[in-house]
């Protein structure tokens, strides 16, 4: 199984356990772009064939609440990954400099099933 670990409050903790938060959102930023994103050779992010990023196939998602070693954790099922392009108020991508390089603004939204198991502190 290929796990995402991620650090979540407790508050965001709470609803994904009871089962009200079915979504996980995150910011792909050029130091996260690895983690989220299928890169090619030449560390440019690969598209399907519609042109969008090709996500990192991950089966579930490890929860941690804040950094302390200890802290409540869980292991969430991940049931779909996409890669969405954020967009101005004309339609177009907003595109941002980084260290010389243009990125476009996208973001990871994770669907999440069943918690698989779970440790609280």
């Amino acid at each position: 199984m290929k796990v995402l670990n991620l650090i979540i409050k407790q508050k965001f903790f709470d609803l994904i356990i009871s089962g009200e938060k079915k979504q996980e959102f995150r910011e792909v930023t050029p130091t996260t772009v690895k983690k989220y994103l299928q890169l090619d050779e030449e560390g440019y992010e690969k598209e399907d064939e519609n042109g969008y990023a090709v996500p990192i196939k991950y089966d579930a998602i490890r929860f941690f609440v804040g950094y302390n070693k200890d802290r409540d954790s869980a292991l969430v099922e991940i049931k779909d990954t996409i890669c969405e392009v954020e967009f101005n108020e004309f339609g177009n991508p907003i595109i941002y400099e980084h260290e010389g390089e243009e990125w476009v603004r996208e973001t990871m939204v994770y669907t999440l099933g069943k918690v698989l198991e779970k440790s609280i502190k």
